[in-house]
């Protein structure tokens, strides 16, 4: 598979994370919205290691450490690193039961809605990068 072939890959599967972080606030399923979110953003950040390093990205859901070894991190902004902080926890405590009660009492359709509209913007952004 061709290095363009590899990006439209992880863009294509972000894609459908944040569609499906959009349904799953159309049901009010708030955990998985923040978990799609987060899974968006990683996938973006996947397609953007291969944009510049031409390789496999690392096996890891951590946002900034995928920033940092991609060399987005010299782009972003400080609202990026925000975000990435923000979504962290979503992928991890979305995992596992005793999490989930604590994590549900954090997010609201307002949370919601506003980490899914800075989600989007964030993809579309990166989707202007790898143009």
């Amino acid at each position: 598979m061709e290095i363009k072939e590899r990006i439209n890959y992880w863009l294509d599967i972000a894609h459908y994370d944040l569609i499906s972080a959009k349904a799953m606030l159309e049901t009010k399923r708030y955990l998985y919205v923040g978990f799609l979110c987060h899974q968006t953003v990683e996938k973006s950040l996947k397609a953007y290691y291969w944009h510049t390093q031409k390789n496999d990205p690392p096996f890891t859901h951590n946002l900034l450490l995928l920033s940092e070894k991609s060399e987005l991190d010299k782009q972003a902004d400080e609202k990026h690193f925000v975000l990435f902080n923000e979504l962290m926890p979503l992928n991890i405590q979305a995992r596992y039961p005793d999490d989930k009660t604590l994590l549900l009492k954090s997010l609201n359709e307002e949370r919601c809605k506003d980490i899914l509209k800075r989600t989007k913007e964030f993809y579309s952004w990166i989707k202007k990068l790898l143009k």
